[in-house]
């Protein structure tokens, strides 16, 4: 037995079947009682419990998880999952939950990969199928058991995403506008996600500690970000116009939050014009990253500054970046065993010798 927000439950297997639910009592004594009994009509052959599950279609199952846990993560992590229903629904809409297989996903495998979808795309649309069946089975007892195992993932090429030389970020930034130029060095300097930019407030801005602080990240977890003179001077500049309607950092020319697609074509727009083709506004936090590798920053931090959950995940991308940090820790070596010094005593230590 187990406890989950006070309740307790039980988790029992016999014969290759799991066997998980709540006995809806804080009573340890009246739930040890309810175990006991579940074991033995298990023992006889009496215990036929038919899941929820098998009533229940993938439509309602997503409803529920929009619904009871998408709201509990961020803003872009809810687009996010919104983005994946769109492609989710259309395929497994109408099927019963606990008819749906591993034959089921690797199919919505291949209609996806025809649809022309990039492997993060699909990754993140199976994220979501994993997690609301997890949820199913352990919060929601509408299954017994996840009806498929661990899902295969598309094989990603993130640590190949192109960035921007030095030379092609001069030349973006005078092809911008000076509203979007702004925005362009903030991400540059910062490593911002484009919602978390867009989306500071004031309220978040520590001149003072020179640090701003993002409340909606897509890990859910706020963190605190170190800014940079270039930064600071941009949000300086910035402090001296403040918009009185709302307490947003960055603003169109009418006062309001900037509009993500009117950024994204003037973005692209300038791109066009600076010959820089492949590019995206997340390639600016990539760039950000890579700067710092390249400059010998160690990946733990860079991990950090780019609010990394799991530094396996920023290894797996900026790592072949970081030659110049490795330098760093083997010429810490050369303090100790410079080989011109062990010549010099060497020689000294010879001619001492000497008769």
């Amino acid at each position: 037995m187990f406890k989950r927000s006070g309740i307790w439950w039980v988790c029992i297997r016999q014969n290759g079947r799991k066997i998980q639910k709540s006995l809806h009592t804080t009573d340890r004594k009246l739930a040890k009682s309810i175990e006991a009994k579940i074991r033995t009509e298990i023992v006889e052959g009496k215990y036929y419990e038919k899941p929820i599950g098998d009533h229940k279609t993938f439509l309602q199952l997503v409803d529920k998880f929009m619904k009871e846990y998408a709201p509990k993560k961020s803003v872009s992590m809810q687009n996010s999952y919104a983005a994946s229903i769109k492609h989710l629904v259309p395929f497994f809409g109408d099927l019963h939950v606990s008819s749906i297989t591993r034959k089921h996903i690797s199919r919505y495998k291949v209609l996806r990969r025809d649809e022309g979808a990039k492997p993060a795309t699909i990754n993140r649309e199976l994220a979501m199928l994993s997690k609301a069946f997890t949820l199913a089975v352990d919060e929601w007892e509408w299954l017994t058991n996840k009806p498929f195992l661990k899902i295969t993932r598309e094989k990603e090429n993130n640590e190949k995403g192109k960035y921007l030389t030095a030379d092609e970020g001069k030349t973006l930034l005078e092809n911008c506008p000076e509203w979007l130029k702004d925005l362009v060095v903030f991400a540059l300097n910062t490593g911002l996600r484009q919602d978390e930019q867009l989306s500071l407030t004031w309220q978040r801005v520590s001149l003072l500690r020179k640090t701003i602080l993002i409340q909606e990240t897509k890990s859910g977890k706020p963190r605190s970000v170190p800014l940079n003179q270039t930064a600071i001077s941009i949000l300086e500049q910035r402090a001296k116009t403040r918009c009185i309607k709302n307490d947003f950092v960055f603003i169109s020319s009418h006062g309001a939050k900037i509009n993500k697609q009117t950024l994204i074509s003037a973005f692209k727009k300038a791109l066009r014009e600076s010959g820089i083709s492949d590019f995206s506004w997340h390639g600016l936090r990539r760039t950000f990253a890579t700067r710092l590798a390249h400059k010998g920053l160690d990946i733990y931090k860079i991990s950090k500054l780019l609010g990394h959950e799991n530094v396996s995940t920023t290894q797996k991308r900026y790592a072949h970046h970081c030659t110049e940090s490795l330098r760093v820790g083997v010429e810490i070596l050369d303090v100790d065993y410079n080989l011109t010094t062990i010549d010099e005593k060497r020689v000294f230590s010879d001619a001492s010798k000497s008769p």
